[in-house]
């Protein structure tokens, strides 16, 4: 499996910080509930260990999770879709999971109904990612 299979990246010339705004933004935006925002760097720090900024966002679609879970609750595992803000080599990058791969874990949800969830993501993604 090719990375781009699974995941969304969008490389911008925005800071750690504004592009985390910017997804926010992108998120409230498209009508997406947001649930949470996980420090990694912070929490890791807390433990003692050291980590480039890293930021896990979780949101949710509430209309596409019921018609998920009402075909398959494990589907569960897979939510919240997540959109991460990373810091590598001095690049900020914005990466958002592919929910087509849930197709491929859960047959009852067929490709075409998690590529309408997909486009939302890689919408937000993008969207963030721009000047």
């Amino acid at each position: 499996m090719d990375m781009n299979d699974f995941a969304h990246i969008v490389e911008t010339e925005k800071s750690f910080d504004e592009a985390v705004v910017s997804v926010l933004k992108a998120v409230e935006q498209k009508g997406w509930a947001l649930f949470q925002v996980y420090d990694l760097k912070e929490r890791l720090a807390a433990k003692g260990f050291k980590q480039k900024p890293l930021k896990i966002i979780e949101i949710c679609s509430g209309k596409s999770a019921n018609q998920f879970l009402n075909k398959n609750r494990l589907i569960s595992l897979c939510m919240p879709c997540k959109i991460n803000v990373a810091e590598e080599s001095g690049k900020v990058k914005i990466i958002g999971m592919k929910p087509t791969i849930i197709s491929q874990f859960f047959p009852e949800v067929s490709k075409k109904e998690a590529e309408e969830v997909e486009r939302d993501i890689i919408e937000m993604v993008d969207d963030a990612g721009k000047l």
